[in-house]
């Protein structure tokens, strides 16, 4: 929960929100708590046989002020299993992720021409959220040449330790 006793929300902050009133975390500490957080849903999915991307998390600036406010973006996918094998873990996912504090905010095919599936948590306890999509064969894409789930987990903004230059981070 936020401050104000709300579920976090990677949306960007709003004018009554101000850089100082957001959390201030080091950039390093702020990756830490994305790859927690992957490594977590990773736990969820429980595919150990599947190949998992590597690229670690990367951080991003805020619009609303991008000198000082950064989040932070972790993409990546597992895949090199069957699609039914994807298709378990994803339903282990979309079942484990409210027993784990997360609170599952849209769920369903997505708007893509596959209609892949499609699932939105938000954490109740920090402030990231995970869009996964399972990349299968569908009515619609009934050839799907490299089946993965695509995880992306997202933080709201963080509030950069003073001296941090942003635009020499990644």
């Amino acid at each position: 929960m936020d401050d104000n006793g709300s579920a976090p929300s990677t949306r960007q902050p709003s004018d009554a929100e101000t850089a100082s009133s957001l959390p201030l975390l080091d950039v390093d500490k702020a990756r830490d708590k994305a790859k927690a957080a992957s490594s977590a849903i990773y736990e969820m999915i429980d595919m150990r046989t599947a190949k998992v991307t590597e690229p670690g998390p990367s951080i991003s600036t805020c619009d609303q002020d991008p000198e000082h406010l950064y989040k932070t973006i972790h993409p990546w996918s597992v895949y090199g299993v069957s699609e039914d094998e994807l298709k378990a873990g994803f339903q282990r996912l979309r079942k484990q992720l409210p027993k784990k504090g997360w609170k599952i905010v849209g769920y369903g095919p997505n708007k893509s021409e596959a209609k892949s599936l499609s699932l939105t948590a938000d954490s109740e306890t920090d402030r990231f959220s995970v869009n996964a999509v399972l990349m299968v064969s569908t009515p619609s894409n009934p050839h799907e040449k490299k089946p993965l789930i695509m995880v992306n987990v997202v933080s709201g903004c963080w509030r950069a330790p003073k001296g941090t230059d942003l635009n020499t981070q990644y």
